[in-house]
C-alpha cells in the first residue's frame, strides 16, 4: 500500500474553511485540534463495472480538557457520501481520490464463441469424428385461427 495516495477532503464547520491533505495510508494529518489517520484506501480496478473510491480513516479530536476522542473510525466514500458520515458538529472529512496501481488486468474478450451440439474433442480411438451437418427442426405447421363464422355457426 506505500505507493497508494489518497487525498482528503476536511471541512471545518465554523468557518467554512476546506483543507486538502494527501496522505500514504499509516500516515497522520493535524489540524488544529482535529487528528486524521488514514489506514487504507482503495479504488476499484479501472476494467470494473462499478467505480468506487474508498477511505479507511480514523478521526480524533482535542477536547477542552487536552485529550483526544476518536470520533469516528470507518469506510469513507466519494461515490456515496452519505453511506458513511464522520458525524461531528465541527469537522467534516471525505475522501477526494486515491492513486493506486494495479497488477495487470483480464485480457480483453476475444470474439464470441458460437456454440454448438458437438464437441470439437477427439474421439477415445483418437480418430477425428466426421463433421455432419445438423439440419434446425422443423416447426409444426400451426392451425388457423377459428373464424367468428365457424364460431357462430352452432
Amino acid at each position: 500500500m506505500a505507493q497508494r495516495v489518497a487525498v482528503l477532503g476536511i471541512l471545518n464547520k465554523r468557518n467554512g474553511i476546506v483543507k486538502n491533505v494527501a496522505l500514504h495510508p499509516g500516515q497522520s494529518a493535524r489540524w488544529k485540534d482535529l487528528l486524521v489517520h488514514l489506514r487504507a484506501c482503495e479504488t476499484t480496478a479501472p476494467w470494473e463495472e462499478e467505480k468506487l473510491t474508498g477511505a479507511f480513516v480514523q478521526v480524533d479530536v482535542q477536547g477542552t480538557d487536552k485529550k483526544w476522542r476518536r470520533v469516528f473510525s470507518g469506510w469513507l466514500y466519494k461515490e456515496s457520501p452519505s453511506l458513511n458520515v464522520v458525524e461531528h458538529p465541527v469537522y467534516d472529512v471525505w475522501p477526494k481520490t486515491c492513486a493506486m496501481t494495479y497488477p495487470a488486468g483480464p485480457a480483453a474478450p476475444a470474439a464470441p464463441v458460437t456454440s454448438s451440439n458437438r464437441s470439437s474433442a477427439a474421439k477415445s480411438g483418437g480418430a477425428p469424428a466426421p463433421a455432419t451437418a445438423v439440419a434446425p427442426a422443423a416447426e409444426p405447421a400451426a392451425a388457423p385461427p377459428p373464424s367468428a363464422a365457424a364460431n357462430n355457426a352452432t
